[in-house]
C-alpha cells in the first residue's frame, strides 16, 4: 500500500499545482480585496447622502405675516394656532365633556370666525352638529353608538348647480390620556386652514365640500359610520379624502386609493405639490398585518364611494400616548400636509368626473420616486410593462451569453448556458438565505427574550439584519468562484453571468407577483430597467467583452434604483418598528423587520452586493460582515439595546384596575374579587419591569380562567384585546377597587316563544361611556337572535361565540334595552341557558381613580406609557 501511495503522490501534487494556479489566476483578474471596504462604504454614504435628506426633505413654513404677499397659499401658522387650542383642551376620549362639549364647542366657534372672514358673495357655508346613533358590525364584534357628536360643514359655491359633494374626513375625538395633537389633531387644523383657503378664494369652485370634523373614530370608526350611513348630506358625496395621523409630523403618506377609480391618481399626480405614495403601503395596510384601521374603509363599504386615505408616519413612538402633543408636532409637518390637501381639494372640487364615478373595475399602479415626481399606471398596463419588460430582461440575458461563447475561444454557447444555470442555482440560494438568515436572527434574539433591541436605536438594524441578508445573498456564489474556478471563461464574464441571474430571478418574480394580482410587482419593474437598461448599454457599446470596464455603468444606475428601494423601505421600518412596541404578546416583531430587511437587500443590493466578488478574497469580505454582525449582536444585548426610553421611544401598558363579581344561576356570588387586569402591548410583556420598583407578585395568565367564565373572566375593551385575551395577565389585589360609578343590568323576565325551543331573554344595561356585553351559550343552547345587528348570527362560521357587543354613547346616556333569544331543544329554559357579562369602563380622565390604583400606576418606571382607567366585570348565568 506504501508502493501504490508513492506512485500517486506526483498526481496529487499536479493537481495541487494546477489548482493553485486557476486561482491565482482568477485574483489576478479581480481588484485588490482593501479596495472592497470603500465599495461597501460607498452604497452606505449613499443612503445617508441621498435616501436620508429627500426622504425627511419638508416645506417651509408660510407665517400670517407672509399670507399677503402669497395669497391662496396653506398658512401654516394660523393652523397652528388652531393646534395649540385644540392640545390645550387635553384628552378628548368620547363621552368625555372634553370631547363631546369643550372640542365641540371650539370647532363651532372657529367655523364661525371663517364664516365671517368667509367672501359672502361668492360662498354659502353651512353648519350642522350631528348626533347620530347606530351600529354594525366592525371585525369581531357588534360596534355601537349612541348620540356622539360630529362637526360637519358643507361650502359650496353660489354659482354652482352641482350636487356631487367632495368629503373630507379627520377626526377630533382621542385615546385615553392623550392630547391627540398628532392623531388627529394635525389633520383637523389642517382641515380647518382648508376650510379657511377655500372660503376667501376669489376663484370659484364647482363641486360642494363638506368638512366632516368627526367625534368618534378611535371608538372605532362610528363617527364615519353615523355619518355616512344617515347624514342628509351623506349620499351626495362622490369621492373623499380621509386624512389620518400614525404619529407626530413628517410627511403625509397616500398608503391606500380607490377602489376601482384611478382617475383619483390621475389628480393627484397632477396636483399633489409633496407626492408621497405607494402601491406597496396600501396592498400591506388592508392585508391586515397592522393593527390599525381608519375611517376609509367605512365610507368604502358603507358609503360605496372612493377615495383616497392620507397619513403622518413620522414618530409613531408618541402615538396614542400622553406625548402626542402640540410640542411634538412640527409646523414643516403641517405646512407640508396642508400644501397637498389644499391642492388636491381645489382640483377635485373642480373634476368632472365627479359627477359620473361610475367604478372601471380596475386598479391602480402608484408611487412616487424619491419624493421628486409620482408615477402611476392602471394595473392593466403595469401588466403589459411586466410582461414586456420581462421577456425583453431574457432576450438580453441571451444576448450576452451569445456575446459571451463569441468572445470565448474555449466556451461554446451551450456551455456558457450550463455554467449560467448552475449560476441561476446558486443564486436562488443565496436569495433564500438572504431572506432566512435575517429571520433566523430574530428568532435567535426572540429565543433570548432580547427582540425590539432596535426600537430606539434604528443604526442597530445594519449590524442585526441587512448584513446577515447581504452575507446570505453572496455567499453561494462565491464560494462556487473561489473553490471552483474556471480559466476558459473570464472572471469578469462570470460576474456577469451572476449579475444576469438576479434579473432573471427578478423577472420570474414579477411574472408570479403579476399571476397573484399583486401590483406591489412594480418593484421587480424598476429592478429590471435599470439593469436591463445597462446591461443593453455595455453590449452596445462593447463594454461588455472589455474586462470590468462594464462595472461603471451597472454601478451608475444601480445608484437609482438603490436609492429608491432604501427610501421605500426605510419608510417601511419608520411606520412598522414603533407600531411592533404595540403589537401585542403572542407575535415576535423582529421577523416582520428581519423579513422586511432582507427584502430590502434584495431589492436594494441584488446587483451590486455581487460585485464583492470583484475584489480579491471576497470570503475574507464577507467574515469582515460576520465579525460586525456579532459585534452588533453584543451590543445590542447591552444596556444599549434596552429598547424604551422615557417620552421618546416609550414601552406600553394597558392597564384596568378591576372589580369582578361572579353571578351564579340562582343568585349567588359565587366570586367576588378585585385586582389589574394588564393587555400586554409588546414581545416582552412585562419582562423589562422585573427589576423596576412595581410590585407584580402574584401576576398570573389570564389563560388560567378561560375554561370557567366567559371571555376569561377579563373586561377586554375592544376586539383586538378579546381576541388575544389568552396571553393577557391578571394580578389580584387584596383591597377593593373603588369604582367612580355604577354599571347595572337589569333582567326584565324571558318569555318563551311559540316554538317552545325559544325563549326571548330581555334586559335593560346602565352605565359609563363605554360599556361591553360577552354573550356566551351554555351547553348546547344557542343564540337564535337578538336586537343587535344580526350579522354575526346569519355568519356562523366567521363569528363564534362568545360574542362581543360594544356600546359607547356622547351625551345621551340613555339606557340600553336589549334581547337575546335563547334556542333548547329541550325547552328547559328553567336550567342554565345563557352566560353573560356586563363590563363597565370609565374611560376619560374625568372620573376619579382611587388612591392604591394612582399609587400602583405611580410605581410604573418613566419608560412605561400606562393607559388605564378603572372598570367592572359582572359575569350572570340565566
Amino acid at each position: 500500500m506504501e508502493e501504490k501511495t508513492d506512485k500517486e503522490n506526483p498526481i496529487d501534487t499536479e493537481l495541487v499545482e494546477t489548482l493553485s494556479l486557476r486561482k491565482r489566476y482568477v485574483r489576478r483578474q479581480r481588484l485588490s480585496w482593501y479596495y472592497a471596504p470603500s465599495f461597501l462604504l460607498l452604497w452606505l454614504a449613499l443612503f445617508y447622502a441621498i435616501v436620508i435628506p429627500l426622504y425627511y426633505r419638508l416645506p417651509d413654513r408660510l407665517t400670517i405675516s407672509e399670507e399677503s404677499h402669497r395669497p391662496g397659499e396653506f398658512v401654516a401658522e394660523q393652523a397652528q394656532r388652531y393646534l395649540h387650542t385644540y392640545d390645550r383642551i387635553g384628552p378628548k376620549v368620547t363621552g368625555s365633556y372634553a370631547n363631546e362639549v369643550t372640542t365641540v364647542e371650539f370647532l363651532v366657534k372657529e367655523i364661525e370666525k371663517i364664516r365671517a372672514e368667509m367672501r359672502g358673495d361668492l360662498y354659502d357655508l353651512e353648519l350642522d352638529v350631528q348626533s347620530p346613533t347606530g351600529g354594525y358590525v366592525f371585525n369581531d364584534m357588534v360596534n355601537m353608538y349612541q348620540g356622539i357628536h360630529n362637526v360637519i360643514v358643507k361650502l359650496s359655491s353660489k354659482s354652482s348647480q352641482s350636487e356631487s359633494y367632495l368629503l373630507l374626513n379627520s377626526h377630533f375625538d382621542s385615546k385615553p390620556g392623550s392630547p391627540g395633537s398628532g392623531d388627529d389633531g394635525t389633520m383637523v387644523v389642517v382641515m380647518m386652514e382648508v376650510l379657511r383657503q377655500m372660503a376667501i378664494s376669489p376663484i370659484p369652485f364647482e363641486h360642494p365640500i363638506v368638512f366632516l370634523f368627526n367625534g368618534a373614530e378611535e371608538n372605532p370608526l362610528q363617527g364615519s359610520h353615523g355619518f355616512i350611513t344617515q347624514h342628509k348630506w351623506a349620499e351626495k358625496c362622490k369621492a373623499f379624502i380621509n386624512l389620518e395621523v400614525g404619529g407626530s409630523g413628517g410627511r403625509d403618506l397616500l398608503f391606500q386609493s380607490g377602489p376601482n377609480n384611478p382617475w383619483l391618481m390621475k389628480y393627484y399626480r397632477q396636483h399633489a405639490r409633496h407626492p408621497f405614495a405607494t402601491t406597496m403601503a396600501e396592498e400591506i395596510f388592508q392585508s391586515g398585518v397592522l393593527p390599525s384601521d381608519s375611517d376609509f374603509r367605512i365610507f368604502r363599504d358603507y358609503g360605496n364611494i372612493a377615495g383616497l386615505d392620507i397619513a403622518q408616519i413620522e414618530n409613531g413612538y408618541v402615538y396614542h400616548t400622553a406625548f402626542d402633543t402640540f410640542e411634538n408636532v412640527p409646523g414643516r409637518s403641517i405646512q407640508n400636509s396642508g400644501n397637498n390637501v389644499l391642492a388636491l381639494v381645489r382640483a377635485y372640487s373642480n373634476a368632472s368626473e365627479l359627477y359620473s364615478t361610475e367604478s372601471d373595475d380596475s386598479h391602480a399602479v402608484f408611487f412616487d420616486f424619491l419624493g421628486l415626481f409620482f408615477v402611476y399606471y392602471t394595473e392593466t398596463t403595469g401588466i403589459v410593462l411586466n410582461c414586456v419588460v420581462g421577456v425583453l430582461s431574457l432576450v438580453l440575458v441571451g444576448c450576452s451569453l451569445w456575446r459571451m461563447s463569441r468572445q470565448s475561444e474555449k466556451m461554446s454557447l451551450v456551455q456558457i448556458s450550463i455554467r449560467f444555470l448552475i449560476i441561476l442555482g446558486l443564486h436562488l440560494v443565496g436569495f433564500l438565505l438572504c431572506i432566512c438568515l435575517p429571520l433566523l436572527m430574530a428568532v435567535l434574539f426572540d429565543a433570548g427574550d432580547r427582540s425590539l433591541t432596535y426600537f430606539t436605536n434604528k443604526w442597530l438594524l445594519f449590524g442585526l439584519y441587512v448584513f446577515p441578508a447581504i452575507i446570505g445573498l453572496v455567499l453561494p456564489l462565491t464560494l462556487y468562484f473561489t473553490l471552483l474556478p474556471n480559466e476558459r471563461v473570464s472572471h469578469a464574464y462570470q460576474l456577469q453571468l451572476s449579475l444576469h441571474a438576479h434579473l432573471v430571478v427578478q423577472a420570474l418574480l414579477a411574472l408570479i407577483l403579476t399571476a397573484m394580482g399583486l401590483r406591489s410587482q412594480y418593484l421587480c419593474l424598476i429592478s429590471m430597467i435599470f439593469y436591463g437598461g445597462a446591461l443593453l448599454i455595455n453590449l452596445v457599446s462593447t463594454l461588455h467583452d472589455r474586462g470590468y470596464y462594464w462595472a461603471p455603468i451597472v454601478m451608475f444606475l444601480q445608484v437609482v434604483s438603490f436609492s429608491y428601494f432604501c427610501y421605500l423601505f426605510y419608510m417601511f421600518l419608520v411606520i412598522f418598528i414603533p407600531v411592533l412596541g404595540r403589537n401585542g404578546y403572542n407575535t415576535n416583531p423582529d421577523l416582520i423587520v428581519g423579513l422586511l430587511c432582507g427584502v430590502c437587500v434584495f431589492f436594494a443590493l441584488g446587483f451590486a452586493a455581487q460585485l464583492i466578488n470583484m475584489f480579491r478574497w471576497p470570503k475574507l469580505i464577507l467574515l469582515g460582515l460576520g465579525v460586525t454582525t456579532f459585534i452588533f449582536c453584543m451590543i445590542a444585548v447591552s444596556e444599549m439595546g434596552f429598547p424604551y426610553r422615557a417620552k421618546t421611544n416609550v414601552m406600553r401598558a394597558n392597564c384596568l384596575h378591576t372589580r369582578r363579581i361572579f353571578y351564579e344561576h340562582d343568585g349567588s356570588v359565587s366570586r367576588s374579587d378585585s385586582g389589574y387586569y394588564f393587555n400586554y402591548q409588546d414581545r416582552r410583556a412585562f419582562a423589562p419591569l422585573q427589576d423596576s420598583a412595581l410590585n407584580l407578585t402574584g401576576l398570573e395568565p389570564v389563560a388560567n380562567n378561560c375554561d370557567d367564565y366567559v371571555m376569561c373572566g377579563i373586561p377586554c375593551f375592544y376586539y383586538s384585546w378579546c381576541k388575544w385575551r389568552q396571553w393577557d395577565g391578571w394580578l389580584p389585589r387584596e383591597s377593593e377597587v373603588i369604582l367612580p360609578g355604577e354599571l347595572t343590568l337589569d333582567f326584565l323576565g324571558y318569555t318563551v316563544l311559540e316554538s317552545g325551543t325559544v325563549a326571548r331573554y330581555q334586559f335593560e344595561l346602565a352605565g359609563p361611556a363605554h360599556m361591553n356585553l360577552f354573550i356566551q351559550p351554555v351547553g348546547s343552547a344557542k343564540v337564535h337572535d337578538w336586537s343587535f345587528v344580526r350579522k354575526m348570527l346569519d355568519e356562523p362560521e366567521e363569528f363564534q361565540p362568545p360574542y362581543q357587543i360594544f356600546h359607547s354613547y356622547g351625551t345621551d346616556n340613555t339606557s340600553l334595552k336589549f334581547s337575546i333569544d335563547m334556542e333548547k331543544s329541550d325547552s328547559g329554559f328553567d336550567t342554565p341557558t345563557l352566560e353573560l357579562a356586563a363590563v363597565g369602563h370609565w374611560v376619560s380622565y374625568e372620573y376619579e381613580r382611587d388612591a392604591e390604583a394612582k399609587d400602583f400606576v405611580a410605581a410604573f418606571p418613566d419608560f412605561v406609557h400606562v393607559m388605564e382607567w378603572p372598570s367592572i366585570f359582572k359575569r350572570y348565568i340565566f
